[in-house]
């Protein structure tokens, strides 16, 4: 019999539940900020946000990073960010802003594609295809590039900050969707 495992097994699972907690808080934060990032990203239609849509193709970058680094002022705000950690995200975030923002284009021209093969007289199930294949491959590139957001925004953020960010987005998105 092996009393020292016995022993043990009450801490290893004490630190496998707190590890267990702090992986879901980070996932959720993480996906919480990814989805605020990929509605930047990928709507077509913004004007719930403040002044007008972001995405509708008038904005120039430089209004784009004014308005990333307002609604970054917000969230700093919200999660007690130091001016250290400020100096850190807003380049992290602002990069994949950029990063992102010729997705839409690619999705836009999937869909367009889409509409053509759906409207034909008869119906073209190879372009089909190939518009959902494209807006797969977009999706996926776009999933990739907020994976390695959340990811260098949470090596930034204390366990704390990231909970309150979950709850700040979570709050956010129940408001977006009354």
């Amino acid at each position: 019999m092996n009393n020292q495992s016995s022993m043990d097994a009450p801490g290893a699972l004490s630190r496998r539940s707190f590890f267990n907690r702090a992986t879901l808080i980070a996932f959720v934060a993480g996906s919480a900020l990814a989805g605020g990032i990929a509605a930047v990203a990928g709507s077509t239609d913004m004007s719930g946000w403040h002044h007008g849509s972001i995405m509708n193709g008038t904005q120039s970058a430089a209004d784009i990073a004014a308005h990333v680094d307002h609604a970054l002022k917000h969230l700093y705000v919200e999660i007690d960010a130091t001016d250290a950690q400020q100096a850190q995200i807003g380049p992290l975030v602002q990069q994949a802003v950029s990063d992102l923002l010729p997705l839409r284009a690619e999705l836009q021209a999937a869909h367009a594609q889409a509409t053509t093969a759906l409207t034909q007289t008869t119906i073209d199930r190879a372009a089909l295809e190939n518009a959902r294949v494209a807006h797969l491959q977009v999706a996926d590139q776009a999933s990739k590039r907020l994976t390695q957001l959340i990811a260098d925004v949470g090596d930034v953020l204390t366990p704390a900050q990231r909970t309150a960010l979950a709850a700040h987005l979570k709050k956010m998105h129940a408001m977006a969707s009354s």
